[in-house]
């Protein structure tokens, strides 16, 4: 039953998400923001534009959602009533007790909060925050940065907001807007909240906490640098690599196991954990020789040098892949560790649009 109402919420939900929300939407993720976010840092340092990021965290967002003002959110968005009140219907007569030492206290109503681990609840946490960060009125404002003739001042996954501003001064407008949320129940954790600047910029403090301005962010586990360098992300996936693959080794040394379900293994549990957010990287030669190095080191552990006969990399014309020959009665192509690019339609803004300023000489 939940997944029919899913897929019969869906269809709303995406009429009504933006595209600067990647949050539980099909065929988007965080690497879409962490390459968009990458692609306007290039664009502000290519043409020497002052560029703000806040990076924002909400205090238990998914559990702030209040029942009341979620129905009457579905019903202004124009979702049927009869999906309305199945919704209302799970929802309803929820209580709840607290264990103590003392022993347990009396049941109580719960007003707040989606399901945890429920597949509506994705869904409805994107409606309740899209009519909110609508309302701060965050798609109206002047503030934010200019690509190809349209305003972005915000990048969202879920609850994951990022602000961005060309100054100071918008930014703070910007964050002040978003900050009127905590009307409705969305708090912000400012503890958790990180400025990077590519500018000048002074101390901010917020209800008397000062906001902590970083260099270095881990932005949905890809780590952004203030210089814009992505050498330190591709020397840390390739460390995270080693590391899986190191854990694997009492597998990958098994005699049991075929090296076609070895090599299925390093593509999906090794593979995948290097290549995270590469959308984003600019590669230097030096990088390339690192990730060689590192696919190459994989395939050798692959079996012991006794029944190894051959390990090379062959690139056949028009074909671009690696061959792993082992033994005699195992020859198993895999695809090359970096992938081809598909296609980027909702990235094209950021990577073909102009920001404005001017280049550098020469």
């Amino acid at each position: 039953m939940l997944k029919i109402l899913q897929a019969r919420l869906q269809q709303y939900v995406n009429c009504e998400l933006p595209n600067v929300q990647a949050g539980f939407i099909k065929g988007r993720g965080t690497r879409d923001q962490i390459a968009n976010i990458c692609w306007i840092m290039e664009k502000a340092r290519e043409f020497q534009k002052n560029i703000y990021f806040c990076f924002i965290d909400y205090a238990k967002a998914f559990d702030c959602v209040d029942h009341i003002e979620l129905w009457k959110i579905l019903k202004e968005m124009g979702i049927p009533e009869h999906l309305t009140c199945l919704l209302r219907n799970l929802y309803a007569g929820q209580e709840a007790t607290v264990r103590t030492g003392h022993g347990t206290t009396d049941w109580f109503q719960i007003g707040k909060g989606v399901h945890q681990g429920c597949i509506l609840s994705p869904c409805l946490f994107n409606l309740y925050a899209e009519y909110i960060m609508r309302n701060v009125g965050l798609e109206e404002a002047q503030a934010g940065i200019k690509i190809a003739r349209r305003n972005i001042n915000n990048l969202r996954y879920a609850d994951d907001t990022t602000l961005m501003a060309e100054s100071e001064e918008e930014l703070k407008s910007l964050l002040m807007k978003v900050k009127e949320n905590e009307k409705v129940g969305l708090k912000l954790n400012i503890q958790k909240m990180k400025i990077m600047a590519f500018g000048p910029i002074t101390s901010w403090e917020i209800d008397g906490e000062t906001v902590e301005t970083v260099s270095v962010f881990i932005l949905g586990g890809s780590k952004i640098t203030a210089d814009g360098d992505c050498s330190h992300e591709i020397k840390r996936r390739l460390f995270l690599g080693r590391k899986v693959m190191t854990n694997l080794g009492s597998i990958f040394k098994g005699r049991d196991i075929t090296v076609p379900t070895k090599v299925c293994l390093i593509k999906a549990m090794v593979f995948p954990v290097v290549m995270y957010g590469w959308e984003s990287w600019t590669v230097k030669k030096a990088e390339c020789r690192r990730t060689d190095a590192f696919e190459l080191w994989c395939w050798r552990r692959l079996e012991s040098p006794l029944d190894c006969k051959e390990i090379q990399p062959v690139h056949p014309k028009g074909d671009q892949s690696r061959v792993f020959i082992g033994r005699t009665d195992a020859k198993t192509e895999t695809p090359i560790l970096w992938p081809p690019c598909e296609e980027l339609t909702h990235w094209k803004r950021p990577i073909l649009g102009g920001t404005g300023g001017r280049r550098r000489r020469g």
